[in-house]
């Protein structure tokens, strides 16, 4: 199968925070948050797929810092790495006020993917071929935090995640 360039994937999706997208204290609530981050990595995942996604994981997803209402959001998306048929979304949110004209992290965060073909059934997925050197490096991890999505998942026994122990454990350890 051909591989395309993770470039290819990136999506920009940008929203205003509205009075109905915000809790009591003024801030976008997490859940909207995490609604526009699917969407956003559901489009990412789609470009690289040329097909229909399912959202099969979502990593653990810390706010840095609170999104309040008037406040301009841009979550950036791009496909890390292809499997078989899922694929790894990375994506970054950050934040700006509207009278001042710097851009704040306020996320990061990794979705995986599955394509879907026309019959309902998982899709085999094109490589993704990282470019750059930020690129390269999501895509060597993308491995190791698939296996520890598996693990945990119970899908994977830990003692398989060769690219984990060799993480974890010393060359001589992991022959003693």
């Amino acid at each position: 199968m051909n591989s395309k360039s993770v470039k290819e994937s990136f999506t920009l999706m940008t929203e205003l925070v509205m009075p109905n997208d915000t809790n009591h204290f003024g801030n976008l609530m997490g859940g909207n948050l995490l609604k526009w981050m699917d969407v956003a990595s559901g489009i990412s995942a789609m470009k690289h797929a040329n097909s229909m996604v399912v959202t099969a994981s979502v990593d653990s997803v810390s706010f840095t810092e609170s999104i309040k209402l008037g406040d301009v959001v841009s979550i950036e998306a791009q496909v890390t790495r292809a499997f078989n048929t899922s694929m790894e979304v990375y994506m970054e949110v950050y934040k700006r006020s509207y009278d001042q004209d710097e851009r704040i992290l306020c996320n990061k965060a990794f979705y995986t993917f599955v394509a879907m073909g026309v019959n309902g059934k998982p899709k085999k997925v094109s490589e993704a071929n990282p470019e750059t050197e930020k690129e390269h490096e999501l895509f060597r991890g993308a491995k190791r935090r698939r296996d520890l999505r598996l693990i945990l998942a119970g899908r994977m026994k830990p003692g398989d995640a060769i690219e984990l122990k060799n993480l974890f454990l010393p060359d001589d350890a992991t022959q003693a």
